[in-house]
């Protein structure tokens, strides 16, 4: 096995590449990269200095790969399976990747903001901040939603590397900042990746770590009590 997967169990990032890898059973192992600890941090901060993870090490090529959707795509080039993450055409190409980066930015990114905000101490929040991501995600659901009309997927009738980012940013982000009342194709949209298998298990693993996530107490039952993923 040459494919090493540096991640969390929690992070929303890391579950986009997890559920990538999972839609084509590849073979590769994970190791958890705990930044709190010296010794751990001091090996990732040597393997990618930025210090972010996700991180793949192809230990057959002798390469350190970074960043989630380029993992993805390195990942499809060199290690291909049966369902690509990405269409054929050009154009429908530059579609996955559009969406693929709108949920990254435009969701897990304020998604991130407000969580963070939530471990800040006294006297060290941001609601300026806070409030401008809320107002961002604002935008994005009813931008999202409007691009599902009549669709299965971020993009069309095929899965992607758009609905790989898509899936954990807007489970967490409906936790935090829920969705409008009248977005049906976009909380339709997300009823449809929770009940994909690759997603299931990508979030049964995350399940134990659900108690380090800062809105737990906001977390529906269904996804806490055990029986949503299953």
């Amino acid at each position: 096995m040459s494919l090493t997967l540096y991640l969390h169990p929690l992070a929303a990032f890391c579950h986009k590449v997890l559920i990538a890898f999972y839609e084509n059973d590849l073979d590769f192992r994970s190791e958890t990269v705990d930044l709190l600890d010296s010794d751990s941090a001091a090996s990732h901060l040597a393997r990618w200095p930025v210090g972010k993870i996700p991180v793949l090490h192809d230990a057959a090529r002798n390469r350190v790969v970074p960043e989630t959707s380029i993992i993805i795509e390195y990942v499809q080039r060199h290690y291909p399976g049966p369902l690509s993450m990405l269409p054929e055409a050009a154009d429908a190409q530059l579609e996955a990747r559009l969406w693929d980066r709108f949920f990254d930015l435009y969701v897990s990114e304020p998604m991130q903001k407000v969580v963070t905000d939530q471990l800040r101490p006294e006297g060290g929040k941001d609601p300026v901040g806070v409030a401008s991501a809320r107002k961002t995600l604002d935008t994005a659901y009813a931008m999202i939603d409007g691009q599902l009309a009549g669709k299965k997927w971020a993009t069309g009738d095929d899965f992607t590397i758009a609905d790989c980012a898509a899936a954990p940013c807007l489970f967490f982000s409906s936790i935090v900042h829920p969705f409008a009342a009248d977005q049906d194709s976009l909380s339709a949209y997300l009823e449809r990746l929770l009940a994909r298998p690759s997603i299931k298990r990508t979030l049964e693993e995350a399940r134990p770590f659900f108690s380090m996530f800062p809105y737990r107490a906001a977390m529906p039952e269904r996804f806490a009590s055990g029986a949503a993923f299953v």
